[in-house]
């Protein structure tokens, strides 16, 4: 019972008060079971876009952590080793020094060669002047060989606008992505991360543009 404009009217019982108690009660869970199963949707968008831009999300964690210099959030993010094998061939000019030594019983003379040859060849361009919070700072912005001239702190947010240049999407597959920044003379350094857990990647190969590493 109420009052609409000063008259009484009676008010009419819904229909959930004739309906029986496990109606009722199947009308109630309807509507969790609803709100359960938009919940898990969201859910699982939320982890096909996680999953997708975990690459991404590795890039510029690199970025950030070489700008504040962050030994330990590099450590996570690069595969040091993998890095270093990916750059030597690249700065050397010799791409067999990427690969296997050969073993004396597997290759004799080409083992003995090798050896005779690491004796006797010039010093090897330093890989580790590119590993630096400073130099890996610049190579994510797209400075490519003059990364390894940064020295001191490195570049940070403040020095470029929006943070540097956005990296672009070069291969994007279940367990390996590559991404390229470009310099403005359109020399592209490319980035490629192998996925080492669900939402875990990391970088394990720098490909250098084209050219000589400058004269320090």
């Amino acid at each position: 019972m109420g009052t609409v404009e000063g008259k009484t009217v009676l008010s009419t019982p819904s229909d959930d008060h004739y309906q029986p108690v496990w109606a009722r009660k199947k009308k109630r869970q309807g509507g969790l079971g609803g709100l359960f199963a938009n919940l898990i949707l969201f859910a699982v968008l939320a982890a096909v876009i996680a999953f997708f831009a975990a690459p991404a999300v590795a890039f510029f964690g690199i970025r950030s952590a070489a700008e504040s210099s962050d030994v330990a959030g590099l450590a996570r993010l690069i595969d040091f080793p993998a890095v270093r094998q990916s750059l030597r061939p690249q700065l050397d000019g010799n791409p067999a020094a990427s690969a296997p030594a050969p073993t004396f019983l597997e290759d004799p003379i080409g083992a003995v060669r090798r050896q005779i040859e690491q004796v006797t060849a010039p010093p090897a361009p330093d890989v580790e002047a590119y590993l630096t919070p400073a130099a890996l700072a610049a190579l994510t912005r797209g400075e490519g060989r003059y990364a390894s001239q940064r020295t001191g702190a490195a570049p940070t947010s403040a020095d470029t606008p929006l943070g540097g240049p956005m990296p672009r999407p070069v291969y994007w597959g279940m367990n390996r992505a590559r991404m390229s920044v470009t310099d403005e003379g359109g020399s592209a350094t490319v980035f490629t991360f192998e996925r080492t857990g669900p939402f875990e990647w990391k970088l394990v190969h720098v490909g250098l543009p084209d050219g000589a590493a400058p004269a320090p």
